[in-house]
């Protein structure tokens, strides 16, 4: 799933809100904390990694790209 951003990047946190994986940005670290997030083929934990244009995301089995 294309996910479009107009700005420079977005954050992870901002990420999981927009997508409605989370009901709030304070959900952040405890999903992160919980669930396996992989951002590029790796495992992320920080609700604050930078996510740019071409970027890859796999979060409960779906997969994610950031696009402009």
């Amino acid at each position: 799933m294309k996910i479009v951003i107009t700005t420079e990047y977005i954050t992870l946190g901002q990420f999981l809100k927009f997508t409605n994986i989370i009901a709030n940005g304070g959900d952040a670290k405890v999903f992160l904390m919980t669930t396996s997030v992989y951002v590029n083929d790796e495992l992320e934990q920080r609700r604050g990694r930078k996510l740019r244009v071409g970027d890859k995301i796999l979060v409960n089995n779906n997969e994610y790209i950031i696009s402009n």
